[in-house]
């Protein structure tokens, strides 16, 4: 890959902790946080496409691939870990950038942007559920509690075996048609305790209610419709947190559209992010 060879490769210190980041491209700061269990690297089909436009800041979270790896559930609170993306921001001398995120890394730019307006320019979340919303389906909604299983499942002692069992082969499912060396590269950063800290953020976050939910910066939310984790229900009621808000509602897509159609992601980004 071409653009692999611009990359500036960093580890930040953060709240304590140390952050493997890629920065590549110019133009405004663009920080992109991933999901479970994903890494930095998640971004790749959409980082060619958007670095001529874009200076891109892309973290392994905390506990994931070369980032630190706390031990204790308690260190992935999101409370500690919502300072860690802002101490970045610090670090890195930005008064304010554009906040993305996918999945997890979503369901934190939420609460970023909710408690450091200031910082965020504008926010955009690719199939991250709002989390008052959610917790709200979770039970009153049969269908989200079905897909949302799972969650239940890494709650129990050891849950994250089931995932770490048979050389990550069922992690490994997941790359079923794609290509040999992305797939080794992700079994790489899996391979080094990444899987039970990325557990250890559901652990840690069943619940939150030190938040309104409110969101004062303008949002766009990208959201495949064929999602079977996260239910398109998630997006009802989203319009009463958040004022300045645009949806896109890809039928085609499932859970991550920046993988699947980077190209619909990045011209939704060159229209609202500018």
């Amino acid at each position: 890959m071409e653009w692999t060879k611009d990359i500036d490769e960093k580890y930040i210190e953060t709240n304590g902790i140390t952050l493997h980041t890629i920065i590549v491209g110019d133009g405004e700061p663009l920080v992109l946080l991933h999901g479970f269990p994903d890494f930095w690297y998640g971004w790749a089909k959409l980082i060619p496409l958007i670095k001529e436009n874009f200076q891109l800041i892309i973290p392994d979270m905390r506990g994931y691939n070369l980032s630190d790896k706390p031990e204790g559930v308690e260190n992935y609170r999101i409370e500690v870990l919502i300072e860690d993306i802002v101490g970045l921001i610090d670090q890195l001398h930005f008064e304010s950038v554009y906040l993305v995120g996918h999945d997890w890394g979503g369901v934190l730019s939420w609460f970023i942007a909710e408690k450091y307006p200031s910082k965020i320019r504008k926010l955009g979340i690719i199939n991250a559920p709002h989390f008052k919303i959610f917790q709200e389906r979770l039970k009153s909604d049969e269908a989200q509690k079905k897909a949302s299983y799972y969650i239940y499942n890494f709650l129990k002692p050891n849950g994250e075996k089931v995932l770490i069992a048979d050389d990550f082969k069922l992690l490994r499912a997941g790359f079923k048609g794609q290509d040999q060396e992305t797939e080794e590269k992700y079994v790489k950063a899996w391979s080094n305790g990444t899987i039970t800290c990325g557990v250890n953020f559901y652990r840690a976050n069943l619940e939150y209610e030190d938040w309104s939910g409110i969101i004062r910066v303008p949002t766009l939310v990208i959201h495949g419709m064929k999602d079977t984790a996260i239910l398109p229900g998630v997006l009802k009621g989203l319009d009463q947190y958040v004022k300045d808000l645009k949806i896109i509602r890809p039928e085609t897509l499932g859970h991550s559209p920046m993988k699947e159609d980077p190209l619909l992601v990045a011209d939704a980004f060159s229209e609202f992010f500018r």
